[in-house]
């Protein structure tokens, strides 16, 4: 497959218009460490909604969805779609927490909810895992896809794509810090959406595909439609649909969907103007990443279905892919070598796009880490802001190119994708409780890490014969047990800590009534915050009912259940409406 010189215009078009949003804001970034990294707190919530679906849209998503299909149909999906109720309770209730806090990232939260060498160990050992480990593990996955994209679409070997790709977005990056990632998020979102809908239309109608309703009555496609799993065998709906809603949302720690927000979602609400620009974001992000997004991609995966009924089928077409790359997850972009001249260069920018939104995103994240709760916290305290930009950039490089090395060795992006959700098992239901029980302290995270690694270090490795949704159950309950054992035998917080960060935070609900009355006891007077929990619970069940309403109510349409789709529609209508109404009710000051 080699792309037109129409191709390789619009691609060209697209770097040169992200190189010079990079070198337009470089000035301004350099700044201070608060302009690089948080663009001054002052971007508005649709600009910073659109940066969070744009980050979340790499090019390994499409690749993913494709394999979920194609493997264990529609409803394989929700292995992620479930993670939208923990997106839905990061909206209504830890948005404008995270906001009250006015740290520069959310590992610098622990010496602000914790205390004593503990809080300060946990900072600096979450900055090295998650700004080197787990943050090049994330970019691994990700250049895995555009390795698989190059070697397919563009006819690159992987190495050359990732040096071309990467240097842009290294350069950008670097030079613009995160107001630059933001505003290039906006531009890719665009030119993502665009050439992905675009594509799944040319693709349903191409003569071998026969058209929307060829497509869903085919033989290979018909019995992977459904967007339930069959409920009538639980080997099938217990690990696709029950564990997902039941476990995997709460105890999992994966990129995007942190439980109670974190990593580049928290990133963006404290860049935001205020506490209702960071709610309205992060509502965006939900609204566009499980409603609006889904379904060119699985409609390309479902015509793969006809097109290349079997993985022999994508080989003996693409004799040069490396063997050790070709899975299911490799359809999405076998089906794009269809596209047409000019279609063609614009979708595969848009991948690129996916590919750098995503990189750009996790360079300028995982640099804050380690100048902020590194490098400042623990080697140099007395550094300049010039100092630290330059020890970000260089952390910025660095972290790149390591994790475009790794996706040199990865070789399929599930692999990775159930690996992150098992080394996170357990620990996420910490997450969504520090915030509001008082007990939870610095150890109580220190021993739940502990116990997650050593957990999911026997179950990836030991022969135990379970199956990756035993092992994720099992490793959640572990886990739990551990880190809720180790809260009660291990010393709290200090009490001034617990004041301040009451004092500061406001969070709602009786988990604070200890702190209050034993600093009342000692004649300081914290006023209680009135709860405003059952609103914001509430607004969390409406948001979730209303976002999978209008998600199956798109799957409906498609599908021409028109009866069902429509009393979905009302549904979603409905849910948003109230939402709106409500929305002046939550208290946001």
């Amino acid at each position: 497959m080699q792309l037109s010189t129409l191709d390789w215009s619009i691609v060209g078009i697209y770097f040169l218009i992200v190189l010079s949003v990079g070198l337009y804001f470089s000035k301004k970034s350099s700044s201070s460490l608060n302009e690089f990294f948080l663009s001054g707190r002052n971007m508005p919530w649709w600009l910073l909604g659109v940066s969070m679906v744009a980050t979340t849209f790499s090019s390994d998503t499409p690749n993913l969805v494709a394999g979920l299909v194609r493997e264990n149909g529609v409803s394989g999906n929700w292995g992620w779609w479930a993670f939208l109720v923990t997106g839905m309770l990061t909206v209504f209730v830890y948005a404008k927490l995270w906001r009250r806090s006015e740290v520069l990232t959310d590992i610098e939260f622990y010496e602000l909810r914790y205390s004593g060498n503990a809080a300060a160990f946990l900072r600096g050992f979450r900055a090295l895992y998650l700004g080197l480990i787990f943050n090049v593990l994330v970019m691994g996955t990700v250049s895995l896809a555009a390795i698989k994209f190059g070697e397919i679409v563009l006819g690159l070997e992987g190495w050359k794509t990732l040096l071309i790709a990467g240097t842009i977005t290294i350069s950008y990056s670097t030079l613009g810090g995160l107001k630059a990632v933001i505003i290039t998020d906006f531009v890719q979102f665009t030119l993502a959406m665009v050439g992905s809908i675009w594509a799944a239309i040319y693709i349903v109608n191409l003569p071998e595909v026969g058209g929307l309703d060829a497509l869903l009555t085919h033989v290979n496609v018909a019995p992977k439609l459904s967007m339930l799993p069959d409920m009538s065998n639980p080997d099938v709906w217990v690990p696709v649909l029950l564990v997902p809603l039941a476990v995997q949302w709460w105890a999992s720690y994966y990129p995007g969907s942190e439980p109670g927000g974190g990593g580049y979602i928290a990133q963006r609400m404290f860049s935001a103007k205020d506490e209702k620009n960071a709610i309205g974001a992060t509502l965006l992000y939900n609204v566009a990443h499980y409603a609006l997004r889904p379904f060119p991609w699985i409609l390309i995966a479902l015509a793969s279905l006809v097109v290349f009924p079997e993985l022999s089928d994508i080989s003996s077409v693409f004799p040069m892919l490396s063997e050790d790359k070709v899975g299911h997850d490799i359809a999405y972009p076998a089906m794009l070598t269809k596209l047409p001249s000019g279609l063609l260069g614009l979708v595969a920018a848009s991948l690129i796009a996916a590919f750098m939104s995503t990189m750009s995103t996790q360079m300028n994240l995982g640099a804050s880490y380690l100048v902020n709760d590194f490098y400042k916290r623990f080697i140099k305290p007395e550094a300049n802001q010039k100092e630290l930009i330059n020890v970000a950039k260089a952390f910025t490089v660095i972290s790149a190119i390591l994790g475009m090395g790794l996706g040199l060795i990865l070789t399929d992006a599930t692999q990775a994708f159930n690996l992150l959700l098992l080394l996170g098992a357990g620990t996420g239901a910490i997450y969504i409780l520090r915030w509001f029980w008082w007990r939870i302290n610095a150890m109580t995270e220190i021993v739940a890490m502990v116990a997650s690694l050593i957990i999911a270090s026997y179950f990836t490795f030991a022969n135990h014969g379970l199956e990756s949704w035993q092992t994720m159950v099992l490793g959640a309950i572990l886990t739990t047990i551990v880190w809720v054992v180790s809260t009660f035998v291990t010393e709290p917080t200090d009490d001034e800590t617990l004041r301040n960060f009451y004092k500061k935070i406001r969070p709602s609900g009786s988990g604070w009534n200890h702190v209050i009355e034993k600093a009342k006891a000692d004649g300081i007077d914290i006023r209680k915050e009135k709860s405003q929990l059952p609103l914001e619970l509430l607004c969390w069940l409406v948001g979730c009912v209303a976002v999978y309403s209008a998600l199956f109510a798109t799957g409906n349409w498609i599908y021409g259940n028109t009866g069902l789709a429509t009393i979905l529609t009302v549904v979603s209508v409905l849910g948003g409406a109230f939402l709106f109404k409500a929305w002046g009710s939550l208290q946001t000051d």
